[in-house]
Protein backbone atom coordinates (compact mmCIF):
# COMPACT_ATOMS: atom_id res chain seq x y z
CA UNK A 1 0.00 0.00 0.00
CA UNK A 2 1.73 3.36 -0.97
CA UNK A 3 2.03 5.89 1.64
CA UNK A 4 -0.78 8.62 2.21
CA UNK A 5 1.69 11.69 1.16
CA UNK A 6 3.44 9.61 -1.83
CA UNK A 7 6.72 9.47 -0.34
CA UNK A 8 8.09 6.31 0.20
CA UNK A 9 11.95 6.37 1.20
CA UNK A 10 14.92 8.41 0.53
CA UNK A 11 17.83 7.00 -1.53
CA UNK A 12 21.63 7.38 0.33
CA UNK A 13 23.66 6.49 -2.47
CA UNK A 14 27.04 7.81 -3.57
CA UNK A 15 25.54 9.81 -6.08
CA UNK A 16 22.63 11.06 -3.47
CA UNK A 17 24.95 11.90 -1.26
CA UNK A 18 27.00 14.00 -3.77
CA UNK A 19 23.91 15.92 -4.77
CA UNK A 20 22.79 16.73 -1.50
CA UNK A 21 26.47 18.01 -1.20
CA UNK A 22 26.93 20.04 -4.46
CA UNK A 23 23.63 20.75 -5.65
CA UNK A 24 21.38 20.68 -2.12
CA UNK A 25 19.11 17.79 -3.74
CA UNK A 26 17.79 15.03 -1.42
CA UNK A 27 16.55 11.66 -3.59
CA UNK A 28 13.33 9.69 -2.84
CA UNK A 29 11.52 6.98 -4.40
CA UNK A 30 7.36 7.52 -4.39
CA UNK A 31 4.31 6.47 -5.20
CA UNK A 32 4.04 6.10 -9.14
CA UNK A 33 0.91 7.93 -8.69
CA UNK A 34 2.13 11.03 -7.40
CA UNK A 35 2.24 14.39 -9.18
CA UNK A 36 5.40 17.00 -8.60
CA UNK A 37 3.07 18.90 -6.91
CA UNK A 38 2.02 16.29 -4.42
CA UNK A 39 5.84 15.37 -3.95
CA UNK A 40 6.28 19.05 -3.14
CA UNK A 41 4.07 19.40 -0.52
CA UNK A 42 4.49 16.36 1.26
CA UNK A 43 8.15 17.40 1.67
CA UNK A 44 7.10 21.17 2.55
CA UNK A 45 4.80 19.74 4.86
CA UNK A 46 6.74 16.57 6.76
CA UNK A 47 10.31 18.44 7.07
CA UNK A 48 9.18 22.50 7.37
CA UNK A 49 11.37 22.59 4.52
CA UNK A 50 11.29 25.29 1.48
CA UNK A 51 11.25 23.34 -1.89
CA UNK A 52 12.66 24.89 -4.72
CA UNK A 53 12.28 22.54 -7.25
CA UNK A 54 10.58 18.79 -8.25
CA UNK A 55 11.59 16.53 -11.15
CA UNK A 56 10.77 13.23 -11.35
CA UNK A 57 12.00 10.02 -13.10
CA UNK A 58 10.49 6.60 -14.02
CA UNK A 59 13.80 4.43 -13.47
CA UNK A 60 14.16 1.47 -15.82
CA UNK A 61 13.56 -0.39 -12.49
CA UNK A 62 10.33 0.42 -11.95
CA UNK A 63 10.17 2.78 -9.46
CA UNK A 64 9.86 6.55 -9.63
CA UNK A 65 11.98 8.92 -8.21
CA UNK A 66 12.08 12.76 -7.11
CA UNK A 67 14.97 14.59 -7.20
CA UNK A 68 13.95 17.39 -4.57
CA UNK A 69 15.82 20.84 -4.58
CA UNK A 70 15.75 22.88 -1.50
CA UNK A 71 15.75 26.51 -1.42
CA UNK A 72 19.23 27.73 0.07
CA UNK A 73 17.81 28.78 3.61
CA UNK A 74 17.07 24.55 3.91
CA UNK A 75 20.25 22.30 3.53
CA UNK A 76 19.41 19.16 2.17
CA UNK A 77 22.26 18.04 4.24
CA UNK A 78 19.89 18.52 7.93
CA UNK A 79 17.05 17.24 6.34
CA UNK A 80 19.34 14.38 5.65
CA UNK A 81 20.11 13.68 9.30
CA UNK A 82 16.89 14.12 10.97
CA UNK A 83 15.86 10.92 8.07
CA UNK A 84 19.20 9.27 9.39
CA UNK A 85 20.86 9.07 6.11
CA UNK A 86 23.84 11.25 7.78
Amino acid sequence: MAHPTGIRYPLATEKCIRLMEKENKLIFVVDKKATKRDVRKAIEQLFAAKVRKVTTLNAHDGQKRAYITFAKDTPAIDIATKLGLM
